[in-house]
Formats: C-alpha cells, structure tokens, sequence
C-alpha cells in the first residue's frame, strides 16, 4: 500500500502510514478511481519500433502464461535484454502486480551463472513489463523435441546446473514453483540457465480451482501445489525430476486430456520407471528420477545440493564403468596362454570368425548398397509454436528433396507429395519405409526465429529404425542455399553417395538470398502446392511481391511460370 502523501510502501492491511502516519485509503478506494483517463494497454510490439522511449523491438521470442516475450535493445546502456509484455487481464490486476514487485526484489538477489538475472518491473503506454537478462541459446523444451531423448551424460549435465542456480534460489528464500523445459535455457556454450524466478509466486491462487491463474504447469506441478497448499524448495526438487524424466525418455511421466486430468495424477498416480520408456538409463539414475518424484515432500531430496551431490556421483560411476571396462582387455589377455598343441585348434577357429565376419559385412554392404538407392524426406517440424510458420517449414523439406533428386548417385527420392502425406501421422519409420519402399529416412525439425534458420536432422536405416546419423545447422536466412547444400551433401556422405565433381561443385557454391523474398517466395510455393483456384491466385500474388523486392530472384519466376501453367486446370480465372 503506497502513501499518497510520502509514496512510502506500507504492509498491505496498514491503517496508517509506517513514515508520516498519515491515513491510507481503503482496498476499495484503491481499486476505484472514477476519474482515472482510461488507456488502451498495448498487446503486441512490432518489430523495429521503440517501446516505451528505450526499447528498440528486435524480435519476439514467443510467449508464456504472462504474455508476449521479446528480444529488444535497450537504448539506454546500449545491450540486449529480455522483455515480458503482461498480458492486460493480468495488469489489471493490481494486487497481482503489487505481489509480483515484491517478489522481484527477493528474485533481483539472485546471482548465480545458472540463473538469469531479472531486472525490472515497470509501467509505460498503459501497459506493464519486466525486463531481464537476455539468454541466447535454445530452451530446454526445443532441444528435448529435437533430440527426442538426451544422453545420459547431458541429462546429468544440464540437471547439475539447474541444480546449482536452484541451490543458490532456495539459500535466499526464492522458490521457483513453476520450473519446466520451457525455463531452462542452454546458452551457446552448453551452460544451462534457469528463467522467470518470482512470477509464478505472483500468480498465486487458492489452489487450481480458483479463480485466479493456477500456479506452475500442470505437467510439471508438485503434489502439494495441485491441492494449493504452500510450496517450498522441495517442490523445485519434483518439478527437476519430471524433468530429469522428460529429457532421458523424451517425455512427461503423466498425460492426461486436460490440464485439469494431468495435475490430478500428480497427487493419485504412480510415475512410471524411466526405464520402462528408455533401457538405456543407469538403474542408479532412474532411482533419483522417482525418489525426486514421491508424492510426499519429506520422502523427496531436501535440497538442490542433495540431488546435485547424487547426481555427481552417478556420474563418476557410470565415467569409472566405462573406464574400468577399457582397462579389462589386456589384463584378461595377459591371462590367455597357449599350450604349442592348441594353436593348430586355436587358429582354426580364429580363422573361421575371420571367414564369419568378413561374409556378415560383406552381407551387410550388399544390404546397405542396395538401400541407400532410395531415400525418403519426412515433413520437418515446426518448432516455432507459430502455425503460420508451418510453410516455412514445407519449404525446407521441398528444398531438401529438390536437393537430394538432384543427385545422380541417388536412384530415387521420393517426392514431395507422397511424403507430405505423413505429416503429424503417428507411424513408426518401418512401417513408412514399407509403404514407401526405401531403405533410408531423413526425419528432423525447423526453427526460425527472426531471419535465424536452424534445421536438425537425422538419418536412419528403415527397416531397423536404426539412427546414423544427426546434426544441426544454423545460418542467417540469407545463407539458406548454403545450410540446404550443405545439408544434402553431408546426407550423400553418411550413406556413401558418391558425387560427381560437377556435384560437388554446385554444393559448395551458395548465393545469397533476399530474405524478404525468399519469405515471399516459400508462402508462394505453400499456397501453390494446395492446388485451388484461391491458392493458386494467392501464390501468385507472393511471387509477384518476390519479384518486385528482388527483381533477379530466378526460382520466385519459376513459381510464377508454375503458377500460370497450373491455374488452368483448378480455376476459371485467366490471368
């Protein structure tokens, strides 16, 4: 409650001012003020604009349960930061911002590598922001969905930091209650760093049927917050563990068909073994993952440090494992010893694996040769969240399929048509391999944030769903043709294509693009590829805009020559 005579904060229920005892209006006359000029609150930034006569709008990020989050440059001191537009409905709320400033000052104590700092509260233009520090690297959630599962060794890593900045939270009194992938960024360096310490407190209501905003996301939520009661650092310590659980089996312990359904399973059910979902993970490891997750907080790790100190020492085993095994071979064959009259004995059979193993590879490059002939593209994934991004994503895979056709040592790719039909159907690569006839898969994902493109894909082996091979790639938009090149020729490599030297000549070599048009040019090829009089008109409308940016840009006047012949035969229209 803030003074009207002094601006001193006072403790909510004051009667009095705590500074200059001056009477402090009543809750009600606070919350009306009749003549108050009425402001429309901002909801959207654009790109390149100045918000509140500081911040230039460099991009939006994405957004959360609070609001929009955008990557800005703040004019002031001349660096990039993180800004949270809030959402009006919750603006408006003026107890909500009146928490959330209170928990900004315990969340601002915070300093630790694994945290990100957070900055400000402010008002401006009739909306409310906060600002923070500005991470740049993928979340956690992304990288989850690229991957699928994380290996052993980068689970432990990631939820060791995570542990650490939770360690350093939990010392100063600040509990997260609302840590997910979607809070945790890996920074280009591999360090992860956690975000948004203070605003779930903020959000606080009386349990998840209130009426307010519910605390935490339901698959992520402790026992004890689904039934809103308090929580403490040990409800941090079971949100790690459905963590911890999501990045080793590439998903969440607890599905449901509402938000409602899934948190309720956190206080009834019991989680699933981790190993169930992945054979792969140390038995020791997937202890820590349920011991994280018991439904009572007294029979979880107490603290951060605890399940960090676990976490080390799973580490070194598995490392001392690994090690112990290398170091077994000459020891065991220091124990070998022939007698002069089983050599004759010992070398047959040594030789007869020989003759074994040279047939089973021989075999297996038959096998391989006569698979690599063919090759199949999946739709990638879109992973911005935005889909009106889907047709960014549709042009890569076309791209990449126009890549690999041009291949000669490739016998057949198959078209785009025909895989485009598997797209967000859920079958198993066998049985798709099957149904198209290849012996070879490309599956992976698109995330375009800003004019940033990157594409992870992998390679596997269809028949026995067998990964090869997987990379990302990363390029501004306007180096597109050298990520789809380089790309294509890296596939022809794993699966021993060879390249004839004009092949190899026109991968290596990648003009530049308009990034504009090559937009344009990709949403042209998404409304052409629909094949309707409406599509085709509008297709041809985007590579006209394509054009007109960049009058040189060949493949926008393919399309255009594409869209003219085709509109005959699904429209009435003459252009």
């Amino acid at each position: 409650m803030e003074c009207p005579k002094c601006n001193f904060e006072n403790p909510e229920d004051s009667l009095y001012c705590g500074k200059c005892a001056a009477p402090l209006p009543s809750s009600e006359e606070v919350s009306y003020v009749p003549t108050e000029t009425y402001q429309t609150p901002v909801k959207e930034l654009a790109r390149g604009t100045i918000f509140a006569d500081r911040y230039e709008v460099i991009e939006k990020m994405g957004k959360g349960g609070m609001g929009n989050i955008y990557r800005v440059e703040d004019k002031k001191i001349n660096e990039e930061v993180a800004l949270k537009l809030i959402k009006p409905e919750i603006a408006a709320d003026k107890k909500t911002i009146a928490r959330f400033k209170n928990e900004l000052k315990y969340a601002r104590k915070i300093s630790h590598r694994n945290v990100c700092r957070m900055y400000d509260l402010s008002e401006k233009e009739g909306a409310h922001f906060i600002t923070m520090e500005y991470v740049p690297g993928e979340n956690l959630r992304n990288m989850i969905r690229m991957t699928r599962q994380l290996s052993v060794g980068t689970a432990i890593n990631i939820a060791k930091q995570v542990c650490d900045g939770l360690a350093e939270a939990h010392r100063l009194g600040v509990v997260h209650r609302d840590l997910k992938p979607q809070n945790i960024m890996i920074d280009k360096g591999g360090n992860a760093r956690i975000l948004d310490f203070g605003i779930a407190r903020s959000l606080e209501s009386k349990g998840i049927t209130g009426a307010g905003v519910m605390i935490g996301t339901p698959e992520y939520m402790s026992p004890e917050q689904v039934e809103g009661k308090e929580a403490d650092q040990r409800s941090d310590i079971y949100s790690l563990g459905i963590i911890l659980f999501e990045m080793m089996t590439g998903r969440a312990p607890f599905r449901g068909d509402t938000s409602l359904s899934v948190a309720l399973k956190h206080k009834t059910e019991i989680p699933p073994d981790p190993r169930q979902l992945n054979a792969q993970i140390p038995e020791v490891l997937s202890q820590l993952i349920l011991k994280c997750l018991e439904k009572d907080k007294e029979n979880r790790y107490q603290s951060a440090s605890e399940v960090s100190t676990e976490l080390s020492r799973i580490e070194r085993s598995i490392t001392t494992t690994e090690r112990e095994v290398s170091k077994r071979k000459p020891e065991m064959e220091k124990a070998v010893k022939f007698k002069w009259k089983n050599i004759i004995v010992f070398g047959g059979a040594v030789a007869l694996i020989i003759l074994l193993i040279v047939g089973g590879l021989s075999l297996l490059t038959e096998k391989r040769e006569e698979a690599v002939d063919s090759i199949a593209v999946l739709p990638l994934e879109n992973l911005s969240g935005n889909p009106e991004k889907e047709y960014f994503a549709d042009g890569m895979t076309e791209a990449l399929i126009s890549e690999l056709t041009k291949i000669s040592g490739l016998q057949r790719v198959i078209s785009r048509t025909s895989v485009m039909r598997y797209k967000g159907v859920r079958k198993s690569m066998p049985e798709i391999a099957r149904e198209l006839n290849v012996g070879i898969m490309v599956e992976g994902s698109v995330l375009l944030v800003g004019d940033r493109v990157r594409i992870t894909a992998q390679l596997i082996e269809a028949e026995t769903d067998r990964h090869i091979w997987a990379d990302s790639y990363e390029r501004d938009l306007s180096n597109i043709l050298e990520l789809q090149r380089e790309l294509a020729r890296t596939i022809a490599q794993e699966i021993k294509i060879a390249l004839t030297p004009e092949e190899e000549t026109r991968l290596m070599k990648s003009p530049r693009v308009n990034p504009e048009a090559y937009h344009l040019f990709l949403r042209g090829r998404f409304f052409w590829n629909r094949r309707t009089g409406e599509d085709l008109k509008k297709a041809i409308e985007y590579f006209e805009e394509a054009i007109e940016i960049d009058p040189d840009y060949a493949l926008a006047y393919v399309g255009l020559a594409d869209s003219y012949l085709t509109i005959p035969d699904y429209s009435s229209f003459q252009p």
